[in-house]
């Protein structure tokens, strides 16, 4: 689910109802605020391993990333400042954009064309996740779907991506 969404239904299941428009407003202005601090005093933060590695290479290569994710804009980048890593990500699709993962890739996908003056193709974009959500957003979304199997879904979990891989350790598919 999209930050959004899991603050709606948080808010139905503690209230009893759904939020106004001004009660969301202020549940998101508050989430927004407090994750910084909490991403830098957690103590299980971490990059996992080959992240930094294949950004870097992607990046040196010439390939536009962009970060698709469930999350809000702000909380997303907050998330990816303590790894030092929003320097690899120059668009992206967020929670923010709409509450359908597919949706939201496709947003990401659509600022890429823009970025870059044209329309990408399947094969040209590549959707990297770690959950069989992920795979069914990127395949929806029309792109090459690179199942990673660092989170707690297994390498056979993700096989209906194009790609799998055990760890982003692994080399990245040829783009």
């Amino acid at each position: 689910m999209t930050d959004p969404e899991v603050g709606r239904l948080t808010f139905v299941g503690a209230v009893g109802r759904e939020p106004t428009d001004e009660e969301m407003a202020r549940l998101v202005a508050a989430y927004v605020e407090r994750v910084p601090h909490e991403v830098e005093t957690s103590p299980g933060y971490k990059v996992l391993p080959g992240v930094v590695d294949t950004l870097t290479k992607l990046r040196d290569d010439g390939v536009l990333l962009g970060l698709t994710t469930g999350g809000l804009e702000q909380v997303a980048h907050a998330k990816l400042s303590r790894g030092d890593l929003n320097k690899f990500f120059t668009f992206g699709g967020y929670g923010s954009d709409s509450p359908d993962r597919a949706e939201l890739t496709r947003r990401g996908i659509e600022r890429a064309n823009e970025i870059l003056k044209k329309s990408l193709s399947r094969d040209e974009v590549f959707v990297v996740g770690d959950t069989p959500l992920d795979v069914k957003a990127a395949h929806d979304a029309d792109s090459t779907a690179v199942g990673v199997a660092s989170g707690s879904n297994s390498v056979d979990e993700l096989k209906d991506a194009d790609y799998v891989l055990a760890s982003l350790e692994e080399p990245f598919p040829e783009v």
